[in-house]
């Protein structure tokens, strides 16, 4: 018996030390040292009781006779009581922390009461200290588990918006020194190397390179840069050195307000977050007050009803199983990590969400109303073609640019561009822009009116129609009517593939709002796929026609807006949620929208629906799976079916599953 017992205690110290050492070998790459002492702890318990399950019963009966008589049960709680403290100590102390601090109904209570109490039912009936053990082991098991998936997701999203800055490159007396990007004022030269990080918004002083912006906006390919290009922080200085003059400080720089954006997105709950935070605050008090009345109110009953055993112990299991199972773990943590992960997988696609909320507001979008320049089209006019002139078609533009050279409107600017040449605005006087119509000039001592066909019914010279599609700019010389410029925006490449999109990713009604003329408006749209189109519209009829839509809408689904974020700050707030697209760099944008996409690719508003109502579904998923898992394990636990294992079961695992169905919001499929 002797040689047992040694033998016994000899293959517990080997395997309590094979777990130390294990746990001290333990240096898994993207760790915590937090998680890496958990898990150091968790190695060590579960060798200890490993070993202490070895020990045969005798082992310990033997000790009664070396030392005085019960010694062998008392130092056999010793050492499972050890053991339980190694691996749980940290929640008895957050569950009389909480105690203390009168919040007493957590997580950490449930699973004090319920292993505090197993191992009280172990002692009074000299049983088994596995199950309490075996609990809170499973326990720490799941929440190591859950710290790490969650820190991995946000260790993916920095990743992937790994876009901060550490400094910047500023000259001084010939030497290059850097300092913290806050340091750098506005105006500065900054020096960016092949490489680097460009820090602060600015304009190329000097050099050409190609800039990396997948960060920013998801896109692979790079953009070329030489001097007097606008660039902004964030982007990957790719081939040549730059040295850019700031325009912003870098508090107000782009990286700065796509940080800003994503670190507080989390903040914006959404209603079914809300929801879960209530739910637990009740759900919590009245589980422990259930378990309470199910370990006193049955025997009570048996006793004094019935005449039977009262069976306490019975019932105090079935209450502290019920404890175990009750934990809201799954919920509490599942559903905040799939509004995480959904906003950080759509952020590595260059859309940034500006909260759980909007997300929520987006999945349940079946209208979306477009803004067409710059929006469904490329917002760059250019002259294609010159009709009926009554002079060289040369003379016409230069008259028209002339005319036009005092106005920043973009059919000025085109105008402009398409004379090729450096204009001599002195040639140009008594310029008079007429709203709505166009403008009249004196060039060379001859007037000249260029504008559309309202400007020359008011000037009553008899004009011509064209039969061509575009923005048709009238001119007439010296009261003649001389031919009119055709200036047509072209329609981005992918528009018309991404309203087919949206119509696969279950919006019911496009519409397209625009100042253009009727016949314009209503060829794009038609060559779109468009569904309802308005023309003629000044920014304040959009927002009329936005209400109009929205009153329409209600009750029936989420209307979204999509503009470029320059001009439709208003129409952007008053939408149920609101896209700002191709606003890289906008601070309009990014004040205005909810949603911000960081390049002009209308695809991506189908992808960010897409991705919204794939969160949600998995959030409706995590929710039906831990409530249905939750009751079923409640009721079983109740009438005495379930146990501990079940109760972990329910509980850790439930959990576990909840957390690896979230992190699926992370990934994004291609359209």
């Amino acid at each position: 018996m002797q040689e047992l017992v040694v033998n016994g205690l000899l293959a517990f110290v080997a395997l309590s030390a094979a777990g130390g050492r294990l746990a001290a070998a333990v240096r898994p790459g993207g760790m915590t040292g937090r998680q890496r002492k958990m898990l150091t702890r968790i190695l060590l318990a579960a060798a200890l009781l490993l070993g202490l399950q070895f020990l045969p019963a005798e082992a310990f009966a033997q000790l009664d006779g070396w030392l005085f008589p019960g010694a062998g049960r008392w130092i056999r709680f010793g050492l499972y009581l050890a053991d339980y403290f190694i691996i749980g100590y940290d929640i008895l102390k957050k569950a009389a922390k909480g105690i203390l601090n009168r919040q007493v109904f957590d997580e950490n209570f449930l699973m004090a009461v319920a292993t505090v109490g197993a191992m009280a039912l172990a002692i009074y009936e000299n049983g088994d200290y596995l199950e309490a053990i075996a609990v809170m082991l499973f326990y720490q098991v799941g929440e190591w588990f859950q710290s790490y998936a969650v820190g991995k997701s946000r260790r993916s999203i920095s990743d992937l918006m790994d876009i901060r800055p550490d400094y910047a490159n500023v000259e001084r007396e010939g030497r290059l020194e850097r300092v913290d990007p806050d340091e750098v004022e506005v105006g500065s030269v900054i020096l960016v190397q092949p490489g680097e990080k460009v820090p602060i918004d600015g304009v190329v002083a000097e050099g050409s390179s190609s800039l990396n912006t997948s960060a920013l906006t998801g896109e692979s390919l790079p953009r070329e840069v030489q001097a007097g290009g606008e660039v902004i922080s964030g982007c990957v200085n790719m081939t040549g050195v730059l040295k850019i003059r700031t325009t912003k400080e870098f508090g107000e720089s782009t990286v700065s307000k796509i940080l800003d954006l994503v670190e507080n997105a989390s903040s914006r709950k959404s209603k079914s977050e809300d929801f879960i935070s209530k739910f637990a605050r009740i759900y919590t008090p009245a589980v422990c007050y259930s378990a309470l009345a199910l370990a006193i109110l049955p025997p009570l009953a048996s006793m004094l009803a019935l005449g039977q055993p009262a069976g306490w112990g019975v019932w105090l299991y079935r209450a502290l199983t019920f404890l175990v199972i009750s934990c809201p773990c799954a919920l509490v943590i599942s559903i905040p990590l799939s509004f995480f992960a959904g906003i950080g997988g759509a952020s590595r696609e260059g859309i940034l969400v500006k909260g759980s909320n909007y997300l929520e507001i987006l999945s349940k979008t079946k209208v979306v109303v477009f803004d067409k320049t710059g929006t469904l089209t490329q917002g760059v006019f250019e002259v294609s073609g010159i009709h009926h002139s009554q002079m060289e078609e040369e003379a016409l533009l230069e008259f028209a640019a002339l005319a036009e050279s005092a106005s920043s409107h973009p059919i000025s600017k085109s105008l402009r561009r398409a004379c090729g040449k450096e204009l001599d605005r002195s040639r140009a006087a008594g310029i008079q822009e007429i709203g709505g119509n166009g403008v009249t000039a004196k060039v060379d001592g001859v007037m000249v009116a260029a504008g559309n066909a309202r400007l020359m019914k008011r000037l009553n010279i008899p004009y011509q129609d064209c039969g061509q599609t575009g923005t048709i700019v009238h001119v007439a010389v010296d009261g003649k009517y001389a031919g009119h410029i055709v200036i047509s925006d072209m329609v981005k490449p992918n528009a018309k593939r991404a309203v087919g999109a949206l119509r696969t990713a279950g919006v019911e009604k496009t519409v397209m709002l625009t100042g253009d003329a009727r016949k314009v408006a209503e060829q794009t749209a038609a060559g779109l796929g468009i569904d309802q189109v308005f023309s003629e519209l000044l920014p304040a009829d959009k927002v009329s026609k936005v209400e109009q839509l929205l009153e329409a809408q209600s009750g029936k689904g989420k209307l979204a807006f999509v503009g470029d974020g320059i001009n439709d700050a208003p129409v952007l707030s008053r939408a149920d949620i609101g896209i700002a697209m191709g606003a890289m760099g906008s601070d309009a944008a990014i004040e205005a929208a909810d949603i911000v996409l960081m390049d002009d690719d209308p695809m991506k508003i189908a992808k960010a629906i897409r991705i919204s109502r794939k969160c949600l579904g998995i959030v409706y998923q995590n929710i039906a799976m831990a409530l249905g898992v939750k009751f079923a394990c409640l009721a079983l636990g109740a009438v005495g079916v379930a146990n501990m294992y079940l109760a972990i079961f329910a509980d850790v695992g439930v959990m576990v599953l909840a957390v690896l169905n979230a992190i699926r919001c992370l990934f994004v499929k291609k359209l």
